[in-house]
């Protein structure tokens, strides 16, 4: 099977770790480095190093690094080292050539710089930390005796009922008092038996695999017995029962001191890092809780939420709308004393004429303040309005003549202009 190399242009642990290491003296024919950058590296002399590139040298370390990035990569293959080094030898180039080109002052570019070297220095603080400070094996054979081969070396095997109230867990240590079996009330009731309907089981387990409350409460029980009263822990109320004990043949100190190692690790950073932070100065400037909207258009108690003055208005002028088969309304007021003008020698039309009649016989029009007797025609009769205000004409009915159904209009003979010279 022929192996092919995996695309290895993603930066790596490699591309950090030596491809960007100027040499120290110029090469043997006589080049000098193309490109500086502008973070310190490390020197890297001839000797230490597998290839040249434009006057940078790339080191040993950084194909020992590749290797191992490769092996993991390729779940353990190996690669030929002529095709690792032209790996490097790329990134080298596309490193330069960007240098050269200022990417790595562009906004985008150096933020990522940034990110990337804070979290270098984070990891280096650590390394530091627990390189002064080493775990001992004092340390160790402390935390072993604890945790795994201390004097109660006893492994447990219980069922339990776990509910969210203590009332829940009092009414099923009823139930168990009158005889109702243990697995099936944890079968029907408990939180993490429901579906599994294994009973409420847990199997054998050392006390320190447990919450405290809960290890504590097994320990003091007796083989066969469950827990009288309800124990409580982060998870809810517990009803336990104790099924069996035995004797735990701890694993010895040498087969487990790899694994304690790190759980003390992270114990003397925490209590490291929390130690700054008390000698901190740290001011916090945001909320920390993102605040709610602001509900500004709510009503105060009591006050009547605030209409759409828009819909107000369309409601009103609905509202005016005559209902089919009634007339429309008039207002009085612009019908009688604001009458719209008429052009001269023409008649108003019926609905909209402001011509007053006060006598018979008698017409005054709008158009001019004088008045003028006029000999009265036969005419339909015509309804008269009073100073009440104008009536609306009666619907006609089938009984109305054809005659009668509109009023004849009474035309307004214009005046004669008086010829002023």
């Amino acid at each position: 099977m022929k192996k092919k190399l995996i695309p290895l242009l993603v930066a790596g642990s490699a591309l950090i770790a030596g491809c960007d290491k100027p040499a120290s003296t110029p090469s043997a024919n006589g080049t000098t480095p193309a490109v500086t950058s502008a973070v310190p590296v490390a020197v890297v002399d001839k000797a230490d190093a597998i290839a040249v590139v434009n006057g940078h040298y790339i080191a040993k370390s950084a194909l020992a690094d590749l290797e191992k990035e490769v092996a993991v990569r390729g779940q353990g293959q190996t690669f030929p080292k002529e095709k690792l080094i032209e790996e490097l030898v790329q990134r080298q180039l596309l490193i330069q050539d960007a240098l050269q080109k200022q990417l790595d002052k562009s906004p985008e570019v150096a933020i990522q710089l940034e990110n990337a070297k804070n979290t270098l220095l984070t990891q280096a603080d650590l390394q530091n930390f627990l390189k002064t400070n080493p775990v001992s094996d004092a340390d160790l054979k402390k935390e072993y005796d604890s945790k795994v081969g201390g004097t109660n070396a006893t492994e447990y095997k219980a069922s339990h009922i776990l509910v969210k109230t203590e009332d829940e867990a009092k009414k099923l240590i009823a139930d168990l008092d009158k005889g109702g079996k243990f697995a099936d009330l944890a079968n029907k009731n408990s939180l993490d038996a429901k579906e599994s309907q294994n009973g409420g089981e847990l199997g054998w387990f050392a006390a320190g695999q447990m919450v405290e409350p809960f290890s504590d409460a097994v320990a003091k029980l007796e083989k066969g017995k469950y827990s009288k009263t309800p124990v409580k822990t982060q998870f809810g109320y517990h009803i336990i029962l104790r099924e069996d004990s035995r004797a735990q043949t701890p694993p010895p100190f040498d087969a487990v001191k790899e694994q304690l190692k790190p759980i003390l690790e992270r114990k003397k950073v925490q209590e490291m890092v929390e130690a700054m932070r008390k000698q901190a100065t740290v001011e916090i400037l945001v909320p920390l809780v993102d605040e709610k909207p602001k509900a500004d258009d709510k009503p105060v108690a009591g006050e009547q939420p605030k209409a759409d003055e828009k819909l107000v208005d369309e409601k009103s002028k609905a509202d005016d709308k005559p209902a089919a088969g009634e007339q429309p309304k008039t207002d009085d007021k612009a019908a009688v004393s604001e009458p719209a003008p008429v052009a001269e020698g023409k008649a108003p039309a019926e609905k909209d004429k402001a011509t007053e009649v006060e006598e018979a016989g008698t017409v005054k029009s709008p158009a001019t303040d004088s008045t003028k007797e006029v000999e009265p025609k036969e005419v339909e009769p015509k309804e008269v309005e009073s100073e009440e205000g104008p009536k609306p004409p009666e619907p006609a009915t089938a009984e109305t003549p054809d005659h009668a159904k509109h009023h004849d209009v009474i035309p307004v003979k214009p005046e004669a202009k008086e010829d002023k010279k």
